[in-house]
Parts: structure tokens; sequence; C-alpha cells
């Protein structure tokens, strides 16, 4: 990140007071703190800010670079080098071991994290997208090593305290400045700020304490489930670290296109195509429902895109009781070949019905869609 002017980080002007000063640290540290702000320059936005209240905090400091600029400060060891110094350490140094609850930087390290989080789907039928089931799915993830039981050494010996550090995590050295002493406080190269160091890892995970293994798991998927369905397994995903929970597992559901039916939220929709002696006379026909064939009555003069609600023949609420409905949308097959019976009969038929032709006021489409609900 291109290094900006102190008082613009800060967004004060060069006359501000120490107050004004130490009020627009607290206001950007808290925005940016990595603990709340999860955008991926936020830690160097923090180190930013850090450093611009470090420098304007201090009287001594403060007149060097109002003075001499970065070249002032850096020739007189004012600058901070985030390579050897701990942000957090310098920010409770300021704000006495902590800051609206934000945590340190070594409290962070070894507090427990609850386990990232897995993500898988399952693909299903029409049926059982609205009926619910159980199904059984592998999980690649890792679990407690068996041979160690999660501790990373080799069974029959322990980890041990790091003598370099002696338990903390971190390690302190004093620099001087012509400002005075500073602490630099950095991870402990040696346990990499756990405290402990395994002298023999474990043959079996080399010792991170898990394994990588495939379990199979029983998913209850509910009924009325749909495409885009996302079920959350709690505590089945990764292990936490330092006695953290472990993440979730989330499953994706997918449902395959039926032959017939279709989805309109929690009714079925099916298209039922029936001669023109059957829209004409009145027929007693047999539907295709999600839960076997139901007989509907097609009355005498039945037009096309007529719409049948057969009540309760839908897909049940997925977090109610209940179900949707079916909608029968009636479709007058035209025959494309007549016999020649067919065709004389058709002929008497036309010359009872006449030639006259009258215009439609609304298309079947408008129609169906005033049916449908847009």
């Amino acid at each position: 990140m291109e290094k900006r002017d102190y008082y613009e980080i800060l967004g004060v002007n060069r006359t501000a007071s120490p107050d004004e000063i130490k009020s627009a640290f607290r206001s950007l540290a808290r925005k940016y703190h990595p603990d709340v702000n999860k955008e991926p320059d936020a830690e160097e936005r923090f180190k930013e800010i850090n450093e611009a209240y470090m420098v304007l905090s201090d009287p001594e400091k403060r007149a060097v670079y109002d003075r001499y600029g970065f070249d002032g400060l850096r020739n007189s060891g004012g600058m901070p080098d985030w390579n050897t110094v701990d942000p957090f350490e310098i920010f409770e140094q300021f704000f006495g071991g902590g800051f609206g609850g934000f945590s340190s930087s070594r409290q962070r390290r070894n507090a427990p994290h609850r386990g990232d989080d897995l993500y898988y789907s399952v693909t299903l039928e029409f049926e059982e997208a609205a009926f619910g089931l159980d199904r059984e799915l592998e999980i690649t993830r890792d679990e407690v090593c068996e041979r160690c039981s999660g501790s990373g050494a080799e069974p029959g010996t322990s980890p041990v305290t790091c003598s370099t550090c002696q338990g903390r995590g971190e390690v302190r050295q004093v620099r001087q400045t012509f400002l005075g002493s500073m602490v630099q406080v950095t991870t402990c190269p040696d346990c990499g700020g756990s405290g402990r160091v395994i002298t023999q890892r474990c043959k079996n995970c080399n010792g991170r304490g898990h394994e990588r293994k495939t379990v199979k798991k029983v998913i209850p998927i509910p009924a009325g489930v749909d495409n885009g369905t996302q079920i959350r397994l709690s505590g089945e995903g990764q292990p936490g670290s330092n006695g953290g929970p472990r993440g979730n597992l989330y499953i994706e559901v997918k449902v395959k296109p039926h032959k017939y039916f279709r989805r309109r939220g929690d009714d079925v929709l099916l298209d039922l195509n029936i001669n023109l002696a059957q829209a004409a006379l009145g027929a007693e026909v047999k539907v295709p429902t999600l839960e076997g064939d139901e007989k509907l009555a097609i009355p005498s003069g039945t037009q096309p895109g007529k719409v049948f609600k057969l009540r309760h023949k839908g897909i049940p609420h997925l977090r109610s009781s209940g179900k949707g409905d079916q909608l029968v949308i009636v479709n007058v097959e035209i025959p494309e070949r007549l016999t020649s019976e067919q065709r004389q009969l058709f002929e008497q038929l036309a010359k009872t019905l006449g030639s006259e032709v009258r215009p439609q006021e609304r298309s079947f489409i408008d129609v169906l869609k005033d049916v449908l609900g847009g």
C-alpha cells in the first residue's frame, strides 16, 4: 500500500488537537479492526491507522514528522517496522490492554476458533423433493487422529513447553530509540504462537492432530424442499481449533425436472390434453397426481386453457402444515389425421355449426395468466 500522509489517514487537519486525533483514531480503529472488518485490506488499513496514531499522538514524533516528514522518522528510528512489531500489541499499549471488546493478538491466536463450514449438494427426483427422505451422503472432512488422539505427538510422548517463549507464544524485544524504549512483540518462531513444541510428531497425522477421512452421514431431507433449498447440519463441518466447535455442514438441494409436473411455489401444474368430444360433451378422466391417479369431471363445453384445481394435491409446505394444490390446465387436442368416417361426422357437424367467426376479445395467454396469478 502506497504510504499516505498521516493526517490524511486519520482524516484530521494539521492543527488538530490531541483529543481530535485520539477521537479520529478510535473511530477508524474500530471500523478497520480485523476482528470485525472482513475486507481483504482491513489489516493493512488497521496497521496504517495505528502507525499514524503512534506518530501524531506523540508530541516529539509529531514534531519530527511535521518538520522532516517520513525521512525524519526513519532516520530517528521513530517509524514502526511491521515485520517485527505487532500492531495489535501497539494498539493495546495505547489503550490499556483492550479496546471496545477486541481481543489481543495473543488472545486471538490461542482463543478457541470455530471450524470451517463444508458445502455439498444432493440431486433429487421431483417426488423425493415433494415427500422428503433420508439420503446417505459421503462427506470428506478432518477427524481427530486415532493414533495420537488429537495431540499431534507420537503415542508415549507429549508436547513440551516452548523454551524460547516459555509457553507465552510470543517473544518481546526492547529497542532503544531517541524517543526512548520501544517494546517489540512478535510471534514465537519456534512454536508458532501455541506455546508448545512437539518433539516427536505423530507418524499418522504429522503433528496436525487430525486426519482426512470420508464419513457417511444420513441427511434428513424434509418434505417440500425445492431447487436451491439449503439444509444446515450444525456441528458437522470441519473441527475447530484450540477447543473451538466444529463448523456446519450445508447441503444444497437440486431437483430434476419431472416428465409431466411443473412446480409453482407449492402448487403442482399439469397440462392435460383432452379430445374435442370430451371437451364438447364432457367426460370423467383420470389425472395423474403425486399421490396417484385422481378422477376429474370435465364439464361439457370446456374451453382450451380451462384450469381445474385439485385441492391439497400439491407440495407439502416446507415450514408449516398443509399442502399446495394441483392445477390442471386443459388443452383441447385437434386431430391431425381423420379417418373417412370421422371426416364425414365432422362435415355433418360443420353444417350445423355454421361458418360465422368472431374475434376473441382477450388472448388465451392473457386468460391463463389471470388464472395462474401472472
